[in-house]
């Protein structure tokens, strides 16, 4: 009589337990204050910019990211205006001032809210190079200068 309660009150405790550890993310997942992944958050840009490669970079925002975030950064592309999508303006230097280079790269590769990701589409130095050239548009500083090899 006790062995066919014992062996469902194991089958149920097996049950909750796995269920419990599936629900709980590992840290490194956990989102942080930007629901951005920590681990992300932590990560330094690796690529030293040259002029050729923020050229890429500005080629690749002007195909896949100006419709809504705009030529120049203003938040005010076509799409984003005809969706009535309130997008922020890169200009402002507060806009991502409190963002890492690795929560913006997190941001581009796998997208927000209604901004799709850029997946596997763009190799990660082409990105990198369009997280300094997103930064630009508030502090032109972060680009090369036109000398090869030599930054500002």
């Amino acid at each position: 009589m006790f062995k066919p309660v014992l062996i469902v009150a194991t089958v149920l405790g097996a049950g909750l337990t796995g269920l419990t550890q599936e629900s709980t993310p590992p840290v490194s997942d956990a989102p942080s204050q930007m629901g951005v992944p920590v681990q992300a958050s932590s990560q330094v840009n690796p690529v030293k910019p040259t002029t050729e490669s923020v050229a890429a970079a500005k080629k690749t925002y002007g195909y896949d990211c100006a419709m809504c975030h705009g030529e120049t950064g203003d938040g005010k592309g076509d799409t984003a205006v005809d969706m009535k999508l309130p997008m922020k303006d890169l200009r402002d230097p507060e806009t991502l001032k409190g963002m890492t280079d690795g929560q913006i790269y997190s941001v581009i590769v796998n997208g927000k809210g209604k901004m799709p990701p850029e997946g596997d589409r763009a190799k990660p130095d082409r990105v990198w190079n369009l997280v300094v050239y997103m930064r630009s548009f508030s502090d032109p500083k972060v680009l090369p200068v036109d000398k090869p090899g030599k930054t500002r």
